[in-house]
This record gives C-alpha cells, sequence and structure tokens, in this order.
C-alpha cells in the first residue's frame, strides 16, 4: 500500500519525545511541524538547550489539553562543586572557584533544606519577563534588576550517587512546574561554601510521561511514524471521565450543557465519545457546562 501523505492524516494526541542535548525545545516544534505538515504544535515545558530527557509534544487540536496535564516534573541532574557560572550551568562563564572539597555527607547535611515548598531565586540568565523584558536580556547588557523569589515545590530530592575525586553528585528531583534545577545546584554550592553549578540534566518524567516510554528525536522521521505513536490523551488527564450518549454528543457539538449525575460543583470532567475525547466540561450543579469542544 502507498505511504499516506502527511496532509491525509488526522494528527491529535501526545507524543513523548526524548528531546537531545544541542536542541532548543522550539527546534523540536519545528521538526515535528515540517514533518506533519501542522502548525498546531506545542510542548508542555521548555528544556534548556543542553538538557534533554522527556518533552511531552501536543499535535493538532490537543493542544488546547494542555492546561489539563500534571505539571510536576522529575529530573536527574548532574551538580559539579567548586566552580562557579554566572547562568548558574557549564554553559556560563566562571566567576569563582573553590579548592574546597566536600563529601557525600555534607551534600546529605543540606538536602533537606531543598525539601517541601521553598523560596528559589531564578537565574538571571533565564526568560522570565520583568517590566516586559527577560532576565537574560538584562545580564547580556550588563544591566542590573531587581528579581522576585518564587514559590516551588520539591517533593523529592536524593543524592544517587557522588564522585569525590571529581567533585560532581547525581542528584533526583521531583519538582512543581517553575522550578530551576540550576538554581537549586547554584543554592547548594552556596550553603557549602563552595561553589557549584549544573553540568548535565536529563528530565527523567513530566506528569505521566516517562523516560523509559520516550522516543528518540531522530526516530521521529515521518508523518506515519508520528501518527503510530501518538498518545489518546484519554489515558493521560487525571479527571473524572464520562462516556456520553448519541445524544449527549449532538447537544455537545452545539455547545448545550448536559445533566450531571453524580459529581460535585467546579469540577474539570472529561466527556469521551467512540474512546476519544468529546468535550472538557466543568459541572455546576445538575449540569455539566461545556467548555471545550473537539
Amino acid at each position: 500500500m502507498p505511504a499516506q501523505s502527511a496532509q491525509s492524516i488526522t494528527f491529535f494526541g501526545f507524543l513523548n519525545v526524548y528531546k537531545p542535548k544541542g536542541l532548543t525545545s522550539h527546534d523540536v516544534v519545528a521538526r515535528l511541524r515540517r514533518i506533519t505538515k501542522i502548525k498546531q504544535i506545542g510542548h508542555t515545558g521548555t528544556l534548556d538547550p543542553f538538557a534533554e530527557g522527556v518533552l511531552p509534544i501536543c499535535i493538532g487540536k490537543s493542544t488546547r489539553l494542555i492546561e489539563f496535564l500534571d505539571d510536576d516534573k522529575e529530573y536527574l541532574a548532574t551538580v559539579k562543586f567548586g566552580v562557579e557560572t554566572d547562568t548558574y550551568d557549564l554553559e556560563g562563564e566562571i566567576v569563582k572557584t573553590c579548592d574546597k572539597k566536600v563529601s557525600s555527607d555534607d551534600i546529605l547535611s543540606q538536602l533537606p533544606a531543598f525539601s517541601g515548598e521553598i523560596s528559589q531565586m531564578p537565574p538571571i540568565y533565564s526568560a522570565i519577563k520583568v517590566k516586559g523584558k527577560k532576565l537574560y536580556e538584562y545580564a547580556r547588557e550588563g544591566q542590573s534588576v531587581e528579581i522576585q523569589p518564587r514559590s516551588v515545590v520539591i517533593e523529592k530530592i536524593v543524592l544517587k550517587s557522588f564522585d569525590f575525586e571529581r567533585q560532581e553528585a547525581e542528584i533526583l528531583i521531583k519538582c512543581s512546574k517553575g522550578t530551576y534545577i540550576r538554581s537549586i545546584a547554584h543554592d547548594l554550592g552556596q550553603n557549602l561554601n563552595c561553589g557549584a553549578h549544573l553540568t548535565k540534566l536529563i528530565r527523567t518524567n513530566a506528569g505521566k510521561f516517562f523516560v523509559d516510554n520516550s522516543i528518540p528525536l531522530e526516530n521521529l522521521d515521518s508523518a506515519e511514524f508520528v501518527s503510530e505513536h501518538l498518545i489518546n490523551p484519554v489515558e493521560m488527564l487525571d479527571y473524572p471521565k464520562i462516556c456520553v450518549t448519541d445524544e449527549e454528543h449532538a447537544k455537545i457539538q452545539n455547545g448545550v450543557a448536559i445533566a450531571n449525575n453524580s459529581l460535585p460543583s467546579s469540577k474539570v470532567v472529561i466527556l469521551i465519545y467512540n474512546d476519544i475525547i468529546n468535550a472538557v466540561g466543568i459541572t455546576e450543579d445538575k449540569k455539566i457546562l461545556i467548555k471545550k469542544v473537539f
């Protein structure tokens, strides 16, 4: 059978991509746009170019579901002690070195300070905007700017390994959206009075997307391959799910509310028809109000 053209394939779903080092998250999106010939593609959380690992991609109308995906992330971070950089990672300029040697016990003694809800200062080399301008733009221009701390949640932080001679530690971190792992590396070095920076970063999972079943970007070389590996959003959304009838489906297509028989008010609910997402609704008393139709 002849291969399907990209234009003849219906793309609707998520893709668990393994982003390699050296590419931006936008580079991954741009590659998939070229392969699939559609523009409606997005990712659920930027990875720095030097970082690698899980990058969930939403294709087609599934981009409208990004806000409903679990935001928690997990990383394996390699931190080098004794060297501090201006970007808090290996791509920056060295600003300080220290001959002090730390031990695994030293590191373990400081990790509890990074557990739970913490206040974190973002790196000056970041894309956070202050007065409409990105922080890294101020940094590159040599301008000082006041940076506000951010509250983030560190669910788990574990020392996985430590090389005393190289002064490098592998640390597993499970955290909320918006956490800067670079800042954790930097702050850990500050707490130990020796300086530190991030030399490697692997995102091991993002929500329900795990590294073990991610697809290397280089394998995504055709529209057919992408289509075959799309994940049905029904599998990835942790909300109550209701299979609707033909009559309810007709109402939903016209944006008409349907009956709510069991759920409390103000709950997000996924409405399913023929095993795919028909709509996203919000419960209100005895009704389910239709918010997004697919």
